[in-house]
């Protein structure tokens, strides 16, 4: 497994920490990088006898700065000194992750070195302590089903990370355990793939030796979530203020040159210029703003062009078609007022869609560039 470095954080850990790096030489993990996260004094020997061993690196943090800067740490150590590894996969120090399921998810991130794997525990189990098994079911239906981020566990530490996004999560907000929860909006913000593994369940006296406080972690993952959910609300408040001038443009367009063409041209040619006309005018109107604005895409000039005006044909051709098939089904093909009544419910409709398109695949952010923290 010369391939994938380990990441062992660890804050005060006990006899433990030994037997999780024990059984990691023993799956034959040759890069492990144990993260001492300010432990106390009296626990520096458990760091001290795992760095006798030559497949372990132990990186030290002074004072304690929590989990997520831990795992930056080694992130960042990564790209520095491992120009050889293909990614990282992190490990809790507890002893809670099977030998077996981490060497499955380094076959897996060998076999797919560009997606992220998490490992997901099967919280109906009856070994899991009731605070564990109802706080992740709550927060796992919070993430699938108003976030839109299917994931089953979401506390989980078994994770498989890509070297090539490490950088990303070194630039994701959250020091403790709040990193955690942030790695997964980075992950849906920056279209990273990521996939579940099934792992076994194992809860060591009832999970008593974690530093996770149930309280103040848990407010600090939830204020997270809503911050993130105002993020993608006013996200959406942006795209339709855009969206507004665009229509306005459009719409005016679109009146005008009715009323200058229609009993000058036939019907369907004075419709089919005035859509495109106005479409073309607002088009770039609403791409500059969207583009710099709206969803601050780093994609290359050429590649979002290329998909907004792919986008911006598809929804031009759905208008025109959508307002023809309107007209005759009123019987009235050669109405302005029904064409122009008709062409704001028509665009309303394409609106909703048209964002999610933009926002996952036209102006969709480039996880491999260097980015600025997340906002």
């Amino acid at each position: 497994m010369k391939q994938i470095t380990i990441i062992v954080p660890s804050y005060n850990p006990d006899e433990k920490l030994a037997q999780v790096v024990n059984g990691l030489r023993e799956g034959g993990f040759e890069d492990i990088l144990v993260v001492n996260d300010g432990s106390k004094e009296e626990c520096v020997h458990h760091f001290e006898e795992v760095a006798q061993y030559p497949e372990v690196t132990v990186l030290t943090h002074e004072v304690n700065k929590g989990k997520g800067r831990g795992m930056k740490t080694a992130f960042s150590y990564v790209l520095e000194n491992r120009p050889e590894s293909i990614g990282v996969i992190t490990v809790d120090g507890d002893n809670q992750h099977t030998i077996k399921d981490i060497k499955y998810m380094a076959e897996r991130m060998i076999e797919d070195p560009h997606t992220v794997f998490i490992g997901c525990r099967n919280f109906n189990d009856p070994k899991v302590p009731g605070r564990s098994r109802f706080g992740n079911k709550i927060t796992s239906f919070v993430f699938t089903y108003l976030l839109h981020i299917p994931i089953t566990d979401t506390q989980t530490g078994l994770r498989g990370t890509p070297k090539e996004y490490l950088s990303a999560l070194i630039n994701t907000r959250g020091e403790r355990y709040e990193f955690e929860t942030e790695m997964f909006f980075t992950l849906k913000d920056k279209g990273i793939p990521f996939a579940e593994t099934t792992i076994e369940t194992v809860y060591i006296e009832e999970n008593e030796t974690s530093h996770f406080h149930p309280f103040r972690d848990s407010w600090k993952i939830y204020k997270l979530i809503f911050r993130y959910m105002f993020k993608q609300l006013f996200s959406f408040l942006k795209f339709a203020i855009s969206s507004i001038l665009s229509f306005l443009t459009d719409y005016g367009v679109y009146t005008i040159c009715l009323l200058l063409l229609t009993d000058r041209l036939p019907d369907r040619i004075t419709l089919a210029v005035a859509v495109v006309a106005g479409k073309v005018l607002s088009s770039l109107v609403n791409f500059f703003l969207n583009w710099k604005v709206v969803f601050k895409s780093n994609s290359k000039f050429g590649g979002v062009i290329l998909r907004y005006y792919t986008l911006w044909a598809v929804q031009t051709a759905c208008s025109y078609g959508l307002i023809t098939l309107v007209t005759m089904l009123v019987g009235r093909e050669d109405s302005v007022l029904v064409k122009v009544l008709a062409k704001p419910v028509i665009d309303l409709l394409l609106f909703f869609l048209s964002y999610k398109i933009q926002k996952n695949w036209v102006f969709k952010r480039n996880a491999k560039k260097q980015d600025e923290p997340s906002s």
